[in-house]
């Protein structure tokens, strides 16, 4: 039996598109790319977080000579997210990258890891707005299963 997965998106060509906080959250993704540490490859990615009660977290990549000790953007802004939670739960996620901190024209999209990661904080109620930024597009999921359809559950 032949069964097919379909992922559905929004594409928009700017944050104006979107609402003000949305918005909000890719400039702080871009701006977050500022953080990279990634002196090996070059290309930098930056994440934001949203929680539930408005406290954005940003992460950027970290990478280091003894490879693979480095951690994408997503994973260390989704780890220090869940370290300050409280009651809150992860709401959005946005993702920027690109070469030597200047973002790319096509989105750049979470790893394996960094989606199982985020499949694991995701609220159970609450699926995760994903918003992967480009210069040329911004793509919007619902949900990490959007990125990782087969991912571990809990």
């Amino acid at each position: 039996m032949k069964k097919d997965v379909k992922i559905v998106y929004e594409q928009y060509s700017s944050p104006d598109e979107l609402p003000a906080e949305d918005g909000y959250l890719i400039q702080m993704a871009i701006e977050a790319m500022g953080r990279s540490y990634s002196p090996y490859s070059g290309f930098s990615v930056g994440a934001a977080v949203r929680l539930s009660d408005g406290r954005i977290v940003l992460g950027a990549n970290q990478e280091n000579a003894a490879y693979p000790s480095g951690l994408c953007a997503e994973r260390v802004a989704l780890f220090a997210a869940h370290s300050v939670l409280g009651e809150a739960h992860i709401t959005a996620l946005a993702v920027a990258g690109g070469p030597h901190r200047q973002l790319s024209g096509q989105p750049v999209f979470p790893c394996g890891s960094c989606a199982q990661v985020l499949l694991e904080f995701e609220h159970p109620d609450h699926p995760v707005q994903i918003f992967l930024i480009g210069g040329d597009s911004i793509l919007k999921l619902d949900g990490a299963a959007s990125l990782l359809p087969f991912g571990f559950k809990k």
